[in-house]
């Protein structure tokens, strides 16, 4: 008789565990597909990541947290205070992008480097803008056709000026300035791909002014897809249609051109893309570079190293860096040509 009441109590007490278990399983909140947007560094922002509730708060946090570290349009960000000369400890941030960018500076030959920065305030593309699409006006204006002050402003241009002792940059001049620009997208693509995976987020998409990281898919069965634009032959402007659409599960891809960041003074075309080895905005037939790295970051500093160097050097700093894929756009005579990597296919294969 003790035995059948044991028996009994036993299969009582396990169906209300398993009625508790239901009940709780019941409770958990589903996975819903969110959407956030909005305006960030100079530049838009989406992020779209199926998940158990909405991260807008966090994700501002979290871009805010970027804003103080690495703008050079805050002036009380750690890199503004790094160019003010002012005694400052470098952040996690800062100090990742500046590992990052030390790394490409020695991959290009010096064809990406952050201490670009006094030239692009030179030519207008920096904090100190005065140019528009109908040429540049004021002080910067005058001091763009003075050819002799390029030559002077690369006195102090050149990663090897700078270094980054118990997290303090030294300089070997004080006119040494930090452009994180180049990065910046890319960097903060990652940045909020790891508070999403931090959140349990398995699928998501971050675009950050067309700087992308994918992982996962947007529905069951049906992958992320992102576009690489088509800019127009006199490469002003994009065209409607996309270049390409690819469909992919993990990938971190960035794209450099100079199609939409220019202005003319007089005749001559002058692009956003500065040669920190000569001082001049480039001018040769790569009107895009788009990148796939190991990093949205590493892969955003290298489209930029691709769009100063060219498509003949492009194609060998990829072939070196043994983590990237590139996909060029090229203008050849009235033609817009594709030209990737020889390991494009082949990366892009792994990412779906």
């Amino acid at each position: 008789m003790d035995r059948r009441k044991a028996r009994i109590a036993s299969a009582l007490i396990a169906l209300v565990v398993a009625t508790v278990f239901l009940l709780l399983r019941d409770e958990e909140p589903s996975l819903q597909l969110y959407h956030n947007e909005g305006k960030m560094f100079g530049t838009y922002y989406n992020i779209r990541y199926r998940g158990t509730e909405d991260l807008q708060d966090s994700i501002q946090a979290a871009f805010k947290a970027f804003d103080n570290s690495l703008s050079m349009f805050n002036p009380h960000s750690t890199l503004s205070a790094v160019n003010a000369n002012r005694d400052t400890v470098t952040d996690p941030y800062f100090e990742a992008m500046w590992a990052e960018a030390e790394k490409v500076y020695t991959l290009s030959d010096g064809a990406f480097d952050i201490t670009v920065a006094p030239l692009v305030n030179y030519w207008g593309f920096g904090t100190k803008k005065s140019n528009s699409a109908s040429g540049l006006t004021g002080e910067a204006g005058l001091s763009a056709e003075r050819s002799d002050s390029v030559s002077g402003l690369l006195a102090f241009v050149g990663f090897e000026k700078v270094q980054l002792i118990d997290h303090k940059v030294v300089k070997s001049d004080p006119r040494v300035q930090i452009d994180g620009g180049a990065v910046a997208k890319g960097q903060a693509c990652d940045m909020i791909a790891a508070l999403l995976s931090g959140h349990g987020c398995e699928n998501y998409l971050v675009d950050i002014g067309g700087e992308i990281v994918a992982q996962g898919e947007r529905e069951p069965g049906e992958p992320w897809r992102v576009g690489i634009t088509k800019p127009k032959l006199n490469n002003e402007g994009a065209e409607k249609d996309l270049q390409e659409i690819l469909a992919v599960r993990s990938i971190c891809m960035a794209t450099s051109g100079n199609y939409r960041n220019f202005y003319y003074a007089g005749e001559e075309r002058r692009s956003h893309t500065i040669d920190p080895r000569t001082g001049y905005p480039v001018q040769h037939s790569v009107l895009s570079a788009t990148v796939v790295s190991t990093s949205c970051m590493r892969a955003d500093a290298l489209a930029t190293a691709c769009m100063v160097l060219g498509e003949e050097q492009a194609l060998e700093m990829i072939d070196h860096a043994g983590d990237a894929a590139c996909y060029l756009l090229v203008a050849k005579g009235d033609s817009l040509v594709a030209v990737p990597s020889q390991n494009w296919a082949k990366t892009l294969e792994k990412s779906k």
